[in-house]
């Protein structure tokens, strides 16, 4: 398949999410700190001052736009890297490069909040202080994504046993509001964390202190900060009780 033909089928809103307006208007907002980014890399890997006009030297496999279509579909559907190569026509490892270096971009925009234009999250402390002003029962729960097995002899190869799923899994961290609309999404951990421990270490119990008036509703795996916060924090009941 041609590049161009690729472009076309996967920027389409079913794969990206995002109508084809709001994508070019993400593409022209990132392209500047990507940019900046790569002239920062290409600096450092050179030791010196560019000797050649930009643009010059060899052309990137994946052009910028192609980039940020490929790493939007792949975190709407968890396709694996390989997939999105073979639309392409270039090596999977060329995709892998291009998601780390869009993820960090995206992630730093924050997220927009429903119906209040302008405002962005980038923080749970943000997410806490939006919830007080507003009045918002947060939703607060874990996901599990399966990675590739970690390579035999790795250190801490055990950290991404997944006791539920019994899979190689990364966990995140959701929080939405009451309707399902996320808020905020972060603090990526090995699957074998429970979540209660990831509460503490991610610094989400300390935010209910300081926070006083949030309140939320958790899942099964966060009983511990319901205990903990019995007044704010609703959890499903016990099935030992």
């Amino acid at each position: 398949m041609k590049r161009s033909l690729a472009r076309t089928a996967l920027s389409h809103r079913i794969c990206t999410g995002i109508s084809r307006r709001r994508l070019g208007a993400l593409i022209a907002e990132l392209a500047s700190p990507w940019m900046a980014r790569e002239e920062s890399r290409l600096g450092e890997r050179r030791g010196h001052e560019r000797l050649r006009a930009e643009g010059g030297g060899p052309s990137h496999q994946l052009v910028f736009t192609d980039r940020v279509i490929a790493t939007l579909v792949i975190l709407r559907f968890q396709l694996p890297h390989a997939a999105l190569a073979v639309f392409y026509g270039v090596d999977r490892s060329t995709v892998t490069r291009a998601v780390h270096e869009i993820r960090p971009l995206l992630a730093a925009r924050g997220f927009a909040v429903p119906g209040e234009a302008g405002l962005r999250l980038h923080t749970l402390a943000d997410v806490f202080a939006y919830a007080t002003a507003k009045g918002v029962e947060l939703r607060l729960d874990g996901t599990e994504v399966r990675v590739r097995h970690p390579k035999a002899g790795r250190p801490g190869r055990r950290a991404f046993v997944s006791g539920k799923m019994r899979q190689n899994t990364k966990k995140t961290t959701v929080i939405t509001d009451g309707q399902g609309r996320t808020l905020w999404t972060g603090a990526i951990r090995p699957g074998r964390m429970h979540d209660q421990t990831a509460v503490k270490t991610e610094g989400i119990e300390a935010l209910f202190e300081q926070y006083a008036q949030v309140k939320a509703k958790v899942d099964a795996g966060y009983r511990g900060l319901a205990k903990r916060f019995p007044d704010h924090v609703q959890a499903p009941p016990s099935t030992d009780q």
